[in-house]
């Protein structure tokens, strides 16, 4: 009986322990390389996240990510997770560049 309930208690802490979010950080160049734009860590899901003041980079790594990640470019009816994304990935880790011609400006992920 001690040792069911030790377990019982094990498994009710885990459930329980906050869950960590992924990890992003944007580059001015593509293929994740240039100067560093900007880094969020621990980003919980189901948010869209955008860089302030209307910034964008070129490219984007992602960590950590559970299911999938959505990455849209900047400008026009694109800004702040609308109208489609320009790039989709499975969860894991990876880096996304923006189709030519374009940033990326935020993405969502799951």
């Amino acid at each position: 009986m001690q040792f069911n309930l030790a377990f019982i208690a094990s498994a009710v802490l885990v459930a329980a322990s906050p869950v960590l979010g992924a990890n992003f950080v944007w580059f001015s160049g593509a293929g994740c390389t240039g100067s560093v734009v900007a880094s969020e860590s621990n980003v919980p899901a189901n948010d869209c996240v955008g860089l302030a003041n209307g910034g964008s980079a070129k490219s984007i790594s992602y960590s950590g990510v559970p299911n999938t990640v959505e990455f849209f470019k900047s400008g026009g009816g694109n800004d702040f997770c609308t109208n489609g994304a320009a790039l989709t990935f499975g969860g894991g880790s990876g880096c996304a560049t923006a189709p030519n011609g374009f940033n990326l400006e935020s993405y969502a992920f799951s």
